[in-house]
């Protein structure tokens, strides 16, 4: 059975999950924000689609770095949204977990592996 990375799966589902969290908030944001419906849903829905396209660009070279970028627009929501600041921490503190635990599993079956070769699948 072939084992997939950890790193690229972690940070993919919370870029995802970001995306689903900006969108809820595009919701609020339209009916609590003085400014028209297509600002607020376009800044939205930028951001959104955003999210989305770099969740399927974390295994490529850049793609964690622009996915650490693209925390900040999150963190900024709360100037539009104040709710936001609680959520937008909790996701970019899930982010650097992501990060981490990620690498570190992916470490720890490499070195599983290396030590194990009659027992190690091939990774992908």
């Amino acid at each position: 059975m072939r084992k997939k990375a950890a790193k690229p799966q972690f940070t993919s589902t919370m870029l995802i999950l970001e995306a689903f969290v900006v969108f809820f908030a595009t919701l609020v944001a339209d009916k609590l924000v003085d400014a028209p419906s297509s600002k607020v849903w376009l800044a939205g829905g930028v951001l959104a689609v955003v999210l989305i396209v770099l969740s399927r660009m974390v295994g490529t070279p850049g793609g964690y770095v622009a996915g650490s970028v693209v925390q900040i627009p999150l963190l900024a929501t709360g100037f539009v949204v104040p709710l936001m600041f609680p959520v937008a921490i909790v996701f970019v503190a899930l982010w650097v977990v992501s990060l981490r635990l990620g690498a570190k599993i992916d470490r720890e079956r490499a070195a599983y592996d290396a030590a194990h070769p009659d027992k190690a699948p091939n990774v992908t």
